[in-house]
């Protein structure tokens, strides 16, 4: 979406899991006081990112205090959706087309922050092709659609492998099922695309290196085709939504549910 001239930003919203500073490369990146608001890393494209990941080291983890003993539960849902309040508003995003959150799995929390972001706010379901994962998302749907946000679609994630020695794609689950897996699970979504699984990918993710070289490989042209559709479903809607990508798959590399505003 960057590369096709919008201006975007993340929010890791999974404060406790934030994986956004290692994929867009801002790991222990400088946060600078501006005149009114604290200035955000960049990636190397342009891309704002704010992540927990720039701030806490990975072996640490971030701690609410609780005012009462035993409901350390309940407090800490407040005080997260506080923090969130703080970092929308005390951060300069600038000008932007699109702002995608990366927020904590579970479809419990993603109706929390359907109800915390509004009405405006759209959702991208991300699975693997397993009857387990796909009944996930399914509730989370069926949670979701009984509120006034809009459930774009859903995404594949791991749908094969990506052999480089052979160039092709092998089956890593019993896919020839998934048809009849998505329709037993619920599924009544627009599938938006099919990623397979990449090494490469998964290097460049971990190492937090532009996907520019993997342009013209299938898992490249997976996710070209995958940011398409998420534009064209955002198009097609009369006012401009805030997306959320909400995964729920086993694997970490896409596993995270992550919004997304178009702001205009």
């Amino acid at each position: 979406m960057r590369a096709r001239g919008l201006r975007i930003g993340i929010l890791d919203a999974d404060f406790n899991g934030p994986s956004q500073a290692r994929m867009a490369g801002v790991q222990g990146a400088v946060f600078v006081p501006g005149t009114d608001k604290v200035s955000l890393p960049r990636t190397i494209n342009g891309i704002a990112v704010f992540s927990m990941g720039s701030l806490i080291p990975e072996s640490e983890a971030l701690e609410f205090e609780s005012a009462a003993q035993g409901e350390s539960h309940t407090w800490r849902a407040t005080r997260e959706f506080t923090l969130l309040s703080e970092i929308l508003a005390s951060f300069e995003w600038g000008t932007l087309d699109l702002l995608l959150f990366d927020l904590p799995p579970g479809a419990e929390r993603t109706v929390q922050y359907a109800d915390f972001l509004g009405p405006r706010t759209s959702f991208v379901l991300v699975t693997i092709p397993s009857e387990v994962a796909r009944g996930v998302v399914a509730r989370s749907a069926a949670a979701l659609s009984k509120g006034s946000n809009r459930v774009l679609g859903y995404v594949e994630n791991m749908s094969g492998y990506y052999c480089r020695d052979c160039k092709a794609i092998k089956p890593l689950f019993v896919s020839a099922e998934a048809s009849a897996q998505a329709e037993s699970s619920g599924l009544e979504i627009p599938c938006l695309g099919t990623v397979p699984f990449d090494p490469e990918l998964a290097r460049h993710c971990d190492r937090g290196i532009p996907l520019a070289e993997l342009l013209e490989t299938p898992v490249g042209c997976a996710l070209e085709h995958v940011a398409q559709q998420l534009l064209d479903s955002l198009e097609s809607t009369s006012q401009p939504p805030l997306t959320t990508r909400v995964s729920y798959d086993s694997a970490r590399s896409l596993r995270d549910e992550v919004p997304v505003r178009p702001l205009r």
